[in-house]
């Protein structure tokens, strides 16, 4: 069974994903959190990657560094999937 901490965890993941969809229209890529897609746009030099990548990064920086990154490779790796899929 999955602690109270997962489940919460796994709740605002799935809260960021849903207001990234949302504030796109539809237009981000499935299963992306905001984080991943800062890093992404950046990486793309895309302007609005630019300004919020570094405010994420920072807003994130006590519980890691490069958050945005990390969030990127996280999707990448899709780590954050169950073993069974």
């Amino acid at each position: 069974m999955k602690s109270i901490s997962t489940r919460i965890l796994h709740l605002l993941i799935a809260f960021d994903q849903f207001l990234f969809s949302l504030f796109t229209l539809g237009g981000s890529w499935p299963d992306e959190t905001i984080s991943a897609a800062c890093w992404r746009l950046e990486r793309d030099g895309k302007k609005i990657g630019k300004i919020f990548r570094p405010f994420l990064d920072f807003l994130f920086s006590p519980l890691e560094e490069e958050h945005c990154y990390e969030s990127y490779m996280s999707e990448v790796k899709r780590s954050h999937l169950p073993d069974d899929y």
